[in-house]
């Protein structure tokens, strides 16, 4: 959905806020970006660093058990982390020296904010909005995700300017368009467990080759 390249474009956009001369003053920031998840965590990692090597901008992991030393901290441009870690690291803190500059937290799959660990995201948000009314700083908090219907409510919640700050890619940016279709599966009902189950991966089947005969992709998610 084109979410890790708006990240970058973000983490690149205050970058260029603290270029002065010709250098990156990277003393003066830090980035956030949090993963739902440990394992996706560790290849966005990957993929940031790749990305900001040229830049000389540090990227690391923190998640679960990980512990960084003080100097990796104060060396670290760019931190990969997950909610929950995200939360302690923040909250056990001794102080606020760190979250002062964090000046970008990006917030990966915004939308589990209706999950089980919403609230977590919550009191990061929470904390992070605190801390701005309390500093006057400017953190720029971005939300990201592929599967959000209630946007509206969500950029509100963040603090977003609806006219500014909301950014909504609709079917009408696919270079390809995308359709939709529902397949019913006949039968006397009720159908057998196995017997529905036969004909729905039959009619599904049927699609798909459809789509291949015509030298049409094709891409298959599993439930």
């Amino acid at each position: 959905a084109g979410k890790t390249n708006i990240a970058l474009m973000t983490m690149l956009n205050l970058v260029g806020q603290h270029l002065h001369g010709g250098i990156i003053r990277k003393e003066e920031f830090k980035i956030v970006y949090v993963a739902p998840m440990k394992a996706l965590a560790a290849e966005m990692a990957e993929n940031f660093k790749k990305a900001l090597d040229p830049y000389n901008l540090k990227v690391n992991e923190w998640t679960g058990d990980m512990q960084l030393k003080k100097r990796e901290i104060t060396e670290t441009n760019v931190f990969v982390t997950t909610p929950e870690k995200w939360d302690a690291v923040t909250r056990k803190a001794p102080d606020d020296s760190l979250a002062k500059l964090v000046k970008l937290l990006i917030i990966d799959e915004v939308h589990l904010l209706h999950e089980d660990r919403g609230s977590v995201i919550e009191i990061i948000v929470a904390r992070t909005l605190r801390l701005v009314e309390s500093t006057q700083s400017m953190i720029r908090i971005v939300g990201l995700s592929a599967t959000l219907p209630n946007f509206k409510d969500v950029a509100v919640f963040l603090g977003v300017n609806l006219q500014r700050g909301l950014f909504v890619f609709d079917q009408s940016y696919r270079p390809v368009p995308l359709g939709q279709s529902f397949i019913g599966i006949k039968g006397k009902s009720p159908l057998k467990r196995d017997e529905q189950e036969r004909r729905q991966i039959t009619a599904c089947l049927d699609k798909c080759l459809d789509a291949l005969r015509q030298e049409r992709q094709v891409m298959i998610f599993v439930h």
